[in-house]
């Protein structure tokens, strides 16, 4: 097995690269989390909205319920 000789200039190349690489990462990281973040948001609109409908529903559910009690008179 040969040896092979790290010269100045070879590991400012190589630690070029690496920083080329974690760069990229990071970047590709900020974008996921950008992505994540409307994808949360958008999902907090929906569950409010089922959450008001729920209400709606409910309440309307209980009014039914208490005028049958009085009309009827059960």
């Amino acid at each position: 097995m040969q040896r092979v000789a790290w010269t100045d200039e070879r590991l400012d190349d190589l630690s070029a690269r690496m920083d080329a690489g974690f760069d990229r990462v990071d970047r590709d990281m900020r974008d996921l989390r950008g992505e994540m973040n409307a994808g949360f948001a958008d999902l907090r609109g929906e569950i409010n909205a089922l959450r008001s409908l729920m209400l709606r529903v409910g309440g309307g559910v209980m009014a039914s319920v208490v005028a049958t009690a009085f009309l009827g008179g059960i």
